[in-house]
């Protein structure tokens, strides 16, 4: 109907003001315009995920002739197959759509400004990217690579992403995915060559050889915001394909963050705040990759009176500047190792030291003994559980006397995510949990589940929280680890699981407040 109209308005419009002409100006103007935005969408589908590989030249040459009508079977496709995935109806998700492509008009961004990300990319020294390519004629001209890039991670800045996975997909294309609440999402396609100058760029600004594309290397580079500075560290690798880059966001809430923060129970809080407290002892940190350990150290940091205690803290590679701490980042090129420079630092007078991985034996009975010696040590430890941890720490080759002497906390954590408040729904309980929950005496009235929504880019959750299980040294426990070598068996087979329903428990607790949801549960705990 909008079209009938359009056309009909056109032909009263020609015959009233240009019926001297043999030619109608308008349809001149709208073949003009269907024309390229035919052009347009041949982009759009030469770097579309919904047309299959095996299909895009015949996609291509379809879109010179249709265009916009393709462009819709595809909107209509994607709508489907979100109404297929969700509860919701097709006309619910076309009308969002709708909805979504009004505010994006009357915002008056379009996919050309987006490139214009108003963030300075430096390097170490504090050079800017675009003093580091040079001014040159050839070098100008690449000007819209090093906006991408910068529209790349102003995008992540400002999505609260943790890194940045720039990857190829097959021969032709790569992907540029971020890691958000522990999940990745994809930003954008690009094609190879595109793809390519993007990562030659940030290994460049990252003193990283850019003709090297098969060897692993390592870099660094900030970027300049208009009211901070953003810390980045590069890992790159030959892949299949091409050369896969991957950019870790450092953390740059760490400086304030407090324990009280993390929203644990006060219980926990207490718990973890008294050995912070005490002059001497081990705090030993365990969990997988991505469970907020080094943020949680730096949160036991900032419960420290830095003024009147001498922190001194062994990181590889320095997460966050902490005000009043003297901080040493680990270079295994430079012979410096977190035991060398353990041995060092015990000669500066700490009253505190910070260790970010136990990694070797060596390392441990440093920590340890510091420990025994008036010192407070924290430490991490990549395991599952505080049983696994112990056992870790064992088969490193640790004393059991040592470690029972030494030790005083352990804290297990992990990461969930939180329900976005704006869209979260109250949760669909089939009869045998309701039957289960009720037997267990859990509630269950205030239980949701995601759905999905603008805010939260349609994952149903924003943001995320901690649950911990500490365990507390006691002299029964510290006993038992110097003296009953059965104590090791039984931490092998039973505390594991044992450490992994208290952890469950935490997490249940947080569903049954209707922070989180029982599918996210499963997820980080199983």
């Amino acid at each position: 109907m909008q079209v009938l109209a359009f056309n009909q308005a056109c032909s009263v419009f020609s015959n009233s003001v240009f019926a001297q002409l043999p030619f109608s100006p308008v349809r001149l103007i709208g073949l003009v315009l269907w024309v390229y935005l035919c052009l347009y969408l041949v982009q759009v589908v030469q770097f579309s995920p919904l047309v299959p590989k095996n299909r895009k030249s015949a996609a291509v040459m379809a879109t010179f002739i249709t265009g916009p009508i393709l462009l819709l079977f595809l909107h209509i496709i994607d709508i489907a197959k979100k109404s297929s995935s969700t509860s919701d109806s097709t006309l619910q998700i076309a009308g969002e759509r709708m909805r979504e492509a009004f505010d994006y008009l009357r915002s008056g961004r379009s996919q050309s400004s987006k490139p214009d990300s108003g963030i300075q990319l430096l390097d170490s020294s504090g050079r800017s990217i675009d003093e580091v390519y040079g001014h040159n004629d050839k070098k100008r001209r690449k000007g819209h690579i090093l906006d991408l890039t910068g529209w790349v991670i102003s995008n992540a800045l400002d999505g609260r992403a943790s890194d940045i996975l720039i990857d190829p997909a097959d021969e032709s294309t790569y992907t540029i995915r971020l890691r958000i609440d522990g999940v990745l999402r994809t930003l954008t396609t690009l094609n190879k060559e595109t793809a390519k100058a993007v990562i030659n760029s940030i290994k460049a600004v990252s003193s990283m050889d850019i003709a090297e594309k098969r060897r692993p290397q390592d870099g660094a580079f900030k970027a300049k915001l208009p009211d901070a500075t953003a810390s980045f560290r590069v890992a790159s690798a030959g892949v299949l394909y091409g050369e896969k880059i991957a950019i870790r966001v450092l953390n740059q809430t760490a400086e304030t963050f407090r324990l009280a923060d993390m929203g644990m129970p006060k219980k926990h809080y207490s718990i973890i705040k008294k050995a912070i407290d005490k002059p001497s002892g081990m705090i030993l940190m365990c969990g997988p990759t991505g469970s907020g350990k080094t943020t949680t150290m730096y949160a036991m940091l900032n419960e420290i009176d830095r003024k009147t205690r001498n922190v001194i803290t062994v990181e590889d590679p320095i997460e966050a500047v902490l005000p009043k701490a003297s901080q040493i980042e680990i270079n295994p090129k430079a012979d410096i190792t977190f035991a060398k420079t353990l041995r060092n630092i015990l000669r500066q007078d700490p009253d505190v030291i910070c260790i970010g991985e136990i990694r070797d034996e060596e390392t441990a009975e440093i920590a340890l003994r510091a420990a025994q010696t008036g010192h407070l040590v924290l430490a991490t430890v990549h395991c599952d559980s505080n049983a696994m941890a112990l056992t870790r720490l064992l088969d490193l080759g640790v004393s059991p006397i040592l470690l029972s002497s030494g030790l005083n906390l352990l804290v297990s954590q992990r990461l969930m995510r939180r329900l976005c408040e704006h869209c979260k729904r109250p949760a669909k309980l089939s009869p045998e949990l309701i039957a289960e929950f009720t037997k267990k005496r859990i509630d269950h009235g205030a239980m949701y589940e995601a759905k999905g929504c603008k805010r939260c880019e349609g994952t149903g959750y924003f943001g995320r929280m901690a649950i911990c299980d500490p365990l507390v040294i006691s002299d029964e426990l510290r006993a038992d680890i110097a003296e009953n070598t059965a104590l090791i068996s039984q931490l092998r087979t039973e505390g594991a699981r044992r450490d992994k329903v208290k952890l469950r428990q935490q997490g249940l607790k947080r569903v049954a407040l209707g922070q989180t949801s029982l599918a996210e549960l499963k997820r980080v705990i199983g």
